[in-house]
């Protein structure tokens, strides 16, 4: 290499190292600002984590507390005092104060805590369904029959999460109606259903016979015989 040449490289040298602390002294900042953006969104999501934690921590400690209480009335009391934050803590809240009130005896406040789960458009379906299912059961007795068998109808529709138990109720009423064949009918397509619930099957199957019925088994498993 001739001496030029090595001349021009050592200025070519210099003039990128010159060109690079131009360029770190201009524009450095901006590695600052993504480095502390990049440590600081940790940190804040380290802390919405500990507090979503903590939050949560407290809601299960108010909870249990409320439940630990001896009369159903005073569980009642308690639970329905309880600020669950979120929508679906909300649910779950009413839901066990449902519960409690009509364990005390308070079918109102029970049918008007899970009426508010069964309407809130930002709880879960499910949690929606199985409000509503409860409230319509126990309003068996006071509740407008066509009024009550509208509602379980919706509950029963097919692929429904609470299908099979809206049908059981169905059955049920078309029994106090005298219509035993619709009943066994219904009861029959419980049975045969491929997501029916042992417990569910089993009690299907006792009304089937007490109405004077006979199961059709073929094809259940464990129950042909």
């Amino acid at each position: 290499m001739s001496n030029s040449d090595s001349f021009i490289e050592e200025v070519t040298e210099e003039v990128r190292k010159d060109r690079f602390y131009y360029l770190l002294r201009r524009y450095g900042w901006v590695a600052g600002v993504v480095v502390a953006l990049i440590v600081g969104g940790a940190a804040w999501s380290e802390y919405t984590k500990a507090q979503a934690r903590a939050e949560a921590e407290g809601l299960g400690d108010s909870i249990l507390a409320a439940l630990a209480e001896p009369e159903a009335a005073e569980r009642q009391t308690l639970l329905e005092n309880i600020d669950a934050g979120t929508a679906g803590a909300a649910a779950v809240v009413a839901m066990l104060t449902a519960a409690e009130a009509q364990q005390a005896g308070d079918t109102a406040a029970a049918v008007g805590a899970l009426d508010r789960v069964a309407v809130d458009g930002e709880v879960p379906e499910i949690y929606r369904q199985i409000a509503a299912f409860k409230a319509l059961v126990l309003q068996a007795e006071e509740m407008d029959r066509d009024s009550r068998r509208q509602q379980l109808e919706a509950l029963a529709a097919p692929g429904a999460p609470l299908s099979l138990l809206a049908q059981e109720q169905l059955a049920l009423m078309d029994i106090e109606a005298g219509e035993t064949e619709a009943a066994l009918s219904k009861l029959q397509n419980i049975v045969a259903d491929a997501n029916v619930s042992t417990d569910l099957q089993q009690r299907a199957l006792q009304v089937i016979v007490a109405l004077g019925g006979t199961p059709d088994l073929a094809g259940l498993p464990g129950l042909e015989n």
